[in-house]
């Protein structure tokens, strides 16, 4: 969670006339994206989906898999504007606690114009990252291994619930870390 970060709650409403698993895949017109659409992608892809209790111990289950159940891999979003969810394009922190976006700050309309000249029009961008020491104190060496094994984990949940939208997903031309880090708000000064 970002501490101070405008939060924008997001619906958990329903997939009306949802695909049968033979039909996932099949050819059919993409949702249009928007709010509830948004909500849709996160929430059967990266959100919370249970609370466990044992005692007084009590932990969180995710609908994608993790190792461990550690979860370290992070979404950020970058959506251009969004009727009745945001005002303009910008960056957010998705956080599946709050099943929320977390607003980290506007871009400017010409960059979100240059980001996306080359993809289709109503496009939204997914930045996956690691944070390692989530595993480091479980798993040691084998960490980084994990981390990988969660980001194909949560790769594959996304493709699934944005098919449950018609939409498809594209891993982009892979950018150099300090671009990556740039673009996600991630990078220090």
């Amino acid at each position: 969670i970002y501490d101070g970060a405008p939060t924008v709650p997001l619906s958990r409403e329903p997939l009306p006339n949802s695909p049968t698993w033979s039909a996932l895949f099949a050819p059919r017109p993409p949702a249009e994206l928007t709010a509830s659409s948004l909500a849709t992608l996160l929430l059967h892809s990266l959100a919370l989906s249970a609370w466990k209790q044992q005692g007084r111990s009590r932990w969180s289950l995710r609908v994608n898999p993790s190792s461990g159940n550690l979860h370290p891999t992070e979404a950020y979003v970058l959506a251009p504007r969004i009727p009745d969810l945001t005002e303009g394009p910008a960056l957010h922190h998705y956080s599946p606690l709050l099943h929320a976006l977390e607003r980290r700050t506007p871009i400017p309309g010409d960059i979100w114009s240059a980001l996306t000249a080359d993809l289709p029009a109503s496009s939204l961008l997914l930045g996956l990252t690691s944070i390692p020491w989530r595993e480091a104190w479980k798993y040691g060496e084998r960490s980084f291994r994990y981390c990988q094994h969660d980001l194909g984990h949560a790769v594959a949940a996304i493709t699934y619930a944005a098919a449950l939208l018609g939409w498809h997903v594209h891993e982009l031309p892979a950018l150099g870390d300090d671009a990556l880090a740039t673009l996600l708000g991630l990078s220090t000064p």
